[in-house]
């Protein structure tokens, strides 16, 4: 797997190894959101700070019986009364990651794309496995539309994405919008999202580890969402999207993986299904990259082909 890495990649894998003992070990989930904790604040001292967005912490209502969900909103300082909105969903593998984590990239993000992002602080399994994570997504997304004229926000021009796990929760939040009819979305951008929870073999001579992510670390964060084993029967198609079997009806969808990615063959698989269901669908694949790249090793030539491919799709989608 490794023979196959950007070569300009391979000084940030090594910085992300030593910082992490190796790797992350996700059963040891304490331990790992300390660790993301440690990788956030360096990252962020080595990025000069965004200015001209400000930030507020609201909270949305919560699902049925459930906590309240703190959302962070990012929008320009110097802005017009109406923009379109994203609403953000970090990673983590279900487990680990917070709103902070997410900071730079969105504030990047808002000031490229010239819109209002609202990141989910969802709650985490294992505490909290499926529908919990998803329902605080699906309950900011209700948010979002029923302040978007406070927030100055276009209701018909509203996307949902997000990371990895995030990536993942938001194409299951596509499939329970679609279903419960009470919402429109404009678009999702899924960003080497977790789709598939029988990806969970072990690794073996045929079936290599990758970097950043493992496979142990993979099958962890499967059971700690479904809170049973992944792979077997019963799974929810909104836990795990690539289950469904109905895509008709779903937003246009941006996906983007690189080639050393454990989800390389999901991603690509979905895209598939998306593209015969007749979602206009556009995939990409990064030569070299591993998990994460654009976190990790962002200003690398591979990361800011696919920051600026990004930020020209979110455009494209906004204002065409």
């Amino acid at each position: 797997m490794l023979e196959r890495l950007d070569p300009e990649l391979a000084a940030p894998l090594q910085e992300f190894l030593d910082i992490t003992g190796g790797g992350f070990q996700l059963y040891d989930f304490p331990s790992s959101r300390g660790t993301v904790n440690q990788i956030v604040a360096a990252l962020k001292g080595k990025i000069p700070e965004v200015e001209g967005v400000t930030i507020e912490n609201r909270q949305a209502t919560g699902p049925d019986q459930a906590p309240d969900v703190t959302v962070r909103i990012y929008q320009p300082t110097d802005r017009p009364p109406m923009l379109p909105g994203l609403l953000w969903i970090h990673g983590g593998g279900y487990v680990f990651g917070n709103v902070e984590g997410d900071d730079l990239r969105l504030k990047q993000l808002v000031k490229a794309v010239n819109c209002v992002v609202l990141s989910v602080d969802y709650r985490l399994a294992p505490e909290n496995p499926f529908p919990a994570p998803l329902e605080d997504c699906y309950a900011a997304l209700k948010w979002l539309i029923a302040y978007a004229d406070e927030l100055g926000v276009d209701k018909s021009r509203i996307a949902i994405g997000g990371t990895s796990a995030g990536g993942g929760l938001a194409s299951g939040l596509a499939l329970l919008a679609r279903d419960r009819a009470e919402v429109d979305i404009a678009f999702q951008l899924l960003i080497y999202p977790m789709l598939d929870d029988k990806n969970v073999a072990p690794a073996s001579a045929s079936l290599p580890d990758t970097p950043v992510w493992s496979r142990d670390n993979n099958l962890f964060g499967w059971k700690a969402y479904l809170g049973c084993d992944p792979g077997g029967e019963g799974v929810s198609p909104y836990a795990a999207a690539l289950r469904a079997t109905d895509l008709t009806g779903l937003p246009p969808t941006y996906i983007g993986v690189g080639e050393t990615d454990l989800f390389l063959d999901e991603s690509i698989h979905y895209a598939q299904r998306l593209l015969r269901a007749g979602v206009p669908t556009e995939l990409h694949v990064y030569p070299g990259a591993f998990h994460c790249f654009d976190v990790y090793a962002s200003t690398t030539t591979v990361s800011q082909r696919f920051i600026t491919e990004r930020n020209h799709i979110l455009k494209r989608v906004f204002y065409h």
